[in-house]
């Protein structure tokens, strides 16, 4: 059970305040509890807070650092199946997807602790000309110092520990704000860290809204931002100042099903499904686009829409239910407006198509044109299309015709095509022989286009938290 109110977290402690946001069960649409929402003076304080807990965060050593790490892996652990229900009522995320979440959040801060005491540097060798004699480099990794946060969501936990872990393990004091649609799992975090010894204003984590979230992008204070969520990111980039700036705005994710492919039909489409609808589609590299060589596109598709039509709706506690609710009714409608949009422009309905609130059916379509937005625009929800290829070099067109480059998969046994897809797809990452929506938590992970820049992923997060600190030495 969900508690009837949450604190939200400044400079490490809980606070209340008399403006209360409703979190809703996302299935129900009941009032599921109420979080305290700070005000301007808060943010203020809480960026001062940070900036004063620079130096003690910087000083804080490794092994401190990764005993918080641990301390808070533990505790997920004792606390997996409140996080899990809390996540299944916020997110309207089935039971058994939240319970695969806790387990990466978890993951990600074991990660995060390990990498917290190998942040390293190098000695370089200077001495590349006779001028250059008795000249020796050394570098260390130091700390930007304040960071921000902006998470969405579809992952209230993971996306949270993917900022959270390594700033703890780089030793930077953050300023987060969760999406408003499912800040209890941010909370719970704060909770916990808020019973470790981490300097004082090393963590504030404010359920803001939009509109009073400006200072986190603008403030010159912070020394990176790091945002996930849609392309209202660019317009943050924009607006960030001098700051590093990391985004991570999503993709409309490709996967190629090779000729060969015959033999394992069956398992691709147990993982074609998963991909395309798993927690409702709502995810980043969730399968949206499907392109099968003709040799194998009529039994693909004969047996992903008998898969998709068993797949069980409804309430997401129920363990047996795949496909939960969307995050709001205005989600679904959006989708469903682009799939009557694209059936209107010449497209194939091949089953579902059809929505209750925001409750929308798995659907898969054909002829879809091009320029449709259910092709171009990430569709974020239970939505994926069909398209037959006859040349490998056309499917390879096919992906990279897309505005997006976040990830995408190919299903191959031919290692040429797999080596090809590496190179020449336009993406941040390419899965051979599984889905696009495949990712590791120690993994580098962001796009190119408009899917955002830099990289995610526990080690690569530290090294943009921190920055490259010089000595040279001479010999006496």
């Amino acid at each position: 059970m969900l508690n009837k109110s949450y604190p939200y977290y400044l400079a490490n402690r809980p606070q209340t305040s008399r403006t209360l946001l409703e979190v809703r069960n996302k299935y129900s649409g009941r009032i599921a509890t109420r979080v305290a929402v700070p005000d301007a003076k808060a943010v203020e304080k809480a960026i001062a807070a940070a900036v004063k807990a620079a130096r003690p965060m910087r000083e804080y050593k490794p092994w401190a650092r990764q005993a918080v790490l641990q301390h808070c892996a533990t505790r997920f652990t004792e606390r997996r199946d409140e996080l899990a229900e809390a996540l299944c009522i916020e997110a309207g995320k089935p039971i058994k997807d939240a319970a695969g979440e806790v387990t990466r959040l978890i993951e990600t801060f074991r990660i995060a602790a390990e990498e917290a005491v190998r942040i390293n540097g190098e000695a370089i060798n200077l001495e590349l000309a006779s001028r250059l004699d008795g000249y020796h480099g050394y570098t260390k990794r130091v700390p930007l110092g304040p960071v921000s946060f902006i998470t969405p969501f579809n992952f209230p936990l993971n996306l949270v520990a993917h900022k959270v872990a390594p700033a703890i393990a780089a030793g930077c004091p953050f300023v987060l704000k969760p999406s408003e649609k499912t800040p209890i799992g941010a909370l719970i975090i704060g909770e916990v860290l808020a019973e470790t010894d981490l300097p004082g204003g090393a963590f504030s984590i404010l359920p803001l809204d939009g509109s009073h979230a400006a200072p986190l992008v603008e403030d010159e204070r912070f020394k990176l931002l790091s945002f996930t969520g849609g392309q209202i990111g660019w317009d943050l980039k924009a607006r960030a100042g001098r700051k590093k700036v990391v985004l991570e705005l999503g993709g409309n994710a490709a996967c190629i099903v090779d000729a060969d492919q015959g033999p394992q039909l069956d398992r691709v489409v147990q993982r074609l499904v998963f991909g395309a609808f798993y927690q409702s589609g709502q995810s980043c590299i969730g399968v949206q686009r499907i392109y099968a060589h003709a040799d194998v596109y009529d039994a693909l598709k004969r047996k992903l829409v008998a898969a998709t039509k068993k797949l069980k709706a409804g309430d997401p506690k129920d363990s047996s239910v795949f496909l939960g609710p969307m995050i709001d009714e205005a989600a679904a409608e959006r989708l469903h407006g682009w799939i009557l949009e694209a059936k209107q422009a010449g497209g194939r309905i091949l089953c579902g198509g059809k929505r209750e609130g925001n409750m929308l059916d798995a659907t898969l379509m054909e002829h879809v044109p091009a320029d449709a937005k259910a092709n171009r625009m990430e569709a974020f929800g239970p939505f994926a299309l069909l398209a037959p290829f006859d040349k490998f070099d056309q499917a390879i067109a096919m992906v990279n015709d897309s505005d997006y480059g976040l990830q995408a998969g190919i299903f191959t046994n031919d290692l040429d095509h797999a080596m090809r897809a590496w190179n020449e797809l336009e993406q941040g990452g390419v899965i051979v022989n599984d889905i696009p929506s495949f990712r590791a938590d120690n993994m580098p992970y962001g796009g190119i286009k408009r899917s955002g820049l830099g990289r995610e992923g526990l080690r690569y997060a530290i090294e943009d938290m921190t920055e490259i600190r010089l000595m040279v030495m001479r010999e006496a």
